[in-house]
């Protein structure tokens, strides 16, 4: 496996998703599809999404980018020192 690919896919996976998510509440869909999904699970929403604001679904896609990105190589270096051919 390709550690700089699996890190990229991964990061642009998870910054990608919390885009949705940040694209969701400066929309004003996500309350509703989190009450849903709370809905669903047969449980009550504690929780109240807060206003959007810029900069922080900015920091969110950046710290989730990073992150995913270094999951993805860690899980890849992993992956290839467990199947090194003899």
């Amino acid at each position: 496996m390709n550690e700089q690919k699996v890190a990229l896919i991964v990061g642009l996976f998870m910054g990608g998703w919390h885009l949705l998510w940040s694209l969701l509440i400066a929309v004003g869909l996500a309350q509703p599809l989190l009450n849903f999904v709370f809905w669903l699970h047969m449980l009550n929403n504690p929780y109240q999404i807060a206003p959007f604001n810029p900069s922080t679904a900015l920091l969110l896609v950046v710290v989730t980018f990073a992150v995913g990105c270094s999951a993805g190589y860690i899980f890849a270096t992993l992956w290839n020192t467990i199947h090194k051919r003899a």
